[in-house]
Order: structure tokens, then C-alpha cells, then sequence
């Protein structure tokens, strides 16, 4: 008797296998869309219907829809019609409906828009988009060409260089942080060096916590960090902190002390918490961790209140 074989050899993917989730999910999506778009139109026509003219008839009034647009979302494609709204007042009076849900000139959903950036940072090149995008979102999401990549890295090229040359002459933070982080990212120059991000954020006296200056350089360097510093006192920051936090092994330590002279020092917490611990057994670290977090937050909690009562 001829033995049968136990497994069945299939080819992966199989030309007959279909995602039945995809296309329920993209319907789904496109009538709730569909319907806040209308609700939306809705309630801003019902805002303006006390507006009427002699004969009592409203000014307001809905007219049809406009051309169909295409959007591109998370699970593809979406085709989507936009309520056409007619104000029939004359001159300044008139007023124009702007979905806020769905602006004129969108193209991309959000999570699209931040899928991009992500996909150039992890070395996938220009003309590799509509491959990636196709795998990532199916058939529809090929759409992305080179040209508009590229046009789009230029744009963020240009937002980059607004944001690190912007004025910092109304700021004053109580406390900052530097750190310098190390990315698995692109480089234009050698893609075998993993990139290292100097990092600063402060805080206001309310509390508030803001983004100062990403800077690429040296974690280790001295000099990487001055450059650093001098950049934000050149571009207005005046006032030097109270408090500055960070890693032992920075080279920000040297650096601050040359720029901000005044400033007080303290170690950041989650790397002295690491390098303590690495000392000690495992079977302590937790118990240990515990109660080295007790300490240092009783003990920073008093110097940041003095620091915040100097500061205001």
C-alpha cells in the first residue's frame, strides 16, 4: 500500500489567498467618513439658518456635492465626496464651508504622512516607496512617486532648518536635560556609523517641557556640546538655567560648566540608577531599584523646589 504523504507542499503566498479584512475595513471607513463629513456640513448650515432673506427663504442652503477625492489612509485608498454648502449673501457676508475633518488641499492621511518619513530614515530609498508602500497597505498605496519623496524631503530639510534658527531670545528655563542618543537611522555620509543625536529639552517655570536643539556630534565631546550651547545663547537664550540634568560620561558636563557657569548640576536619575545597579545581584536589583528611587525623589524634590523658588 503507497504511503500518503502527511503535509500538502503550498506555494506562500497563494495566488488564490484575498485579505477579506482590508476591503471591509476601507467601507467601513469610508462611510463613517462620509457621514461626519455630512454632519459636519449639517451643523454649520443649521448654525446660519436664521439667516433668510424677504421672502423667508434661508441664504444657507446645502448645493449637491463636490468632485469625488481620493485619500490616502492606513488601510488604502478611501473615495470620499465633500458636501457642497452655497451661501447665496452678497459680498463680504458670504461665508465658505471648510471641512476641518477633511482640508482642501489633503491628500495623505496622517499616519501616512508620518509612515514616510520613517520609511527614508530606515534607508529605503526614493525610488523603493511605491514597493514598500504597496507591501505595507496593499495595492493602493503604491501611489508615492520619487519626485514627490523627494520633494517632500526637501520639506522637511527646510521645517528643520526654520526650527533650529529660531529665535530663543523670550525663553528662560528652570531646568534642562541633555542627552545623546544613539539612532539606527540613514546617514548621507558613511551608512555603516550609527548616528549620534545631542539632545536638549528645558523647562519653564510652569512647568512646561520643550524641545530646545537637536544637534548631531560626539556624546563624548566636549567640544560637540559647546558648539551646542554657544548655538542657543547665540540665537538669544541669555538667562542660564538653574538646574541642568544629565548623564556622568557626557561631555555636556565640561561644556556647561565653560557656558552656563552658574548652573547647578545633577545626575540623572535612570542612568545613575542603571550604573548602581549593574553593581549588585540580581536578586537585589528589584528591592534595590525600589528604594534608590524613594531617596534620589525625596532628595530632588526639595532641590527642585529651591530651584523653582530662585528661579520665579
Amino acid at each position: 500500500m503507497q504511503q500518503q504523504p502527511t503535509t500538502d507542499l503550498i506555494e506562500f503566498p497563494s495566488e488564490q489567498s484575498s485579505d477579506l479584512l482590508t476591503p471591509v475595513l476601507r467601507e467601513g471607513a469610508q462611510k463613517m467618513l462620509a457621514m461626519a463629513i455630512e454632519l459636519e456640513a449639517r451643523v454649520w448650515i443649521e448654525e446660519r439658518a436664521t439667516l433668510r432673506d424677504e421672502d423667508g427663504h434661508r441664504f444657507v442652503v446645502r448645493n449637491g456635492h463636490q468632485p469625488t477625492r481620493t485619500i490616502q489612509t492606513g488601510v488604502g485608498d478611501i473615495e470620499v465626496r465633500k458636501p457642497r454648502v452655497h451661501d447665496r449673501r452678497a459680498g463680504d457676508e458670504r461665508e465658505t464651508f471648510a471641512s476641518k475633518i477633511l482640508p482642501p488641499y489633503l491628500r495623505r492621511t496622517k499616519a501616512i504622512e508620518e509612515l514616510i518619513p520613517w520609511l527614508y530614515l530606515k534607508g529605503i530609498s526614493t525610488g523603493g516607496f511605491s514597493e514598500a508602500l504597496q507591501s505595507l497597505l496593499g495595492p493602493d498605496g503604491a501611489g508615492l512617486s520619487a519626485t514627490t519623496v523627494t520633494r517632500l524631503i526637501r520639506t522637511w530639510e527646510d521645517d528643520h532648518a526654520t526650527w533650529s534658527h529660531r529665535s530663543l531670545g523670550d525663553k528662560h528655563y528652570a531646568y534642562v536635560w541633555a542627552d545623546g542618543i544613539y539612532f539606527n537611522i540613514r546617514l548621507e555620509d558613511d551608512s555603516n556609523k550609527k548616528q549620534c543625536i545631542l539632545v536638549l529639552m528645558g523647562a519653564t517655570a510652569d512647568g512646561t517641557k520643550e524641545l530646545i536643539v537637536v544637534l548631531d556630534g560626539y556624546r563624548e565631546s566636549e567640544q560637540s556640546w559647546l558648539e551646542l550651547l554657544n548655538d542657543v545663547k547665540r540665537r538669544g537664550l541669555a538667562l542660564p538655567p538653574e538646574v541642568a540634568v544629565a548623564d556622568g560620561a557626557l561631555g555636556f558636563w565640561a561644556a556647561q560648566r565653560k557656558a552656563w557657569p552658574t548652573t547647578r548640576e545633577q545626575r540623572c536619575w535612570v542612568h545613575k540608577t542603571a550604573n548602581v545597579l549593574n553593581k549588585l545581584p540580581k536578586s537585589i536589583q528589584s528591592k534595590a531599584k525600589s528604594r534608590l528611587h524613594d531617596i534620589w525623589q525625596a532628595e530632588t524634590r526639595e532641590g527642585a523646589q529651591a530651584a523653582f523658588d530662585s528661579f520665579v
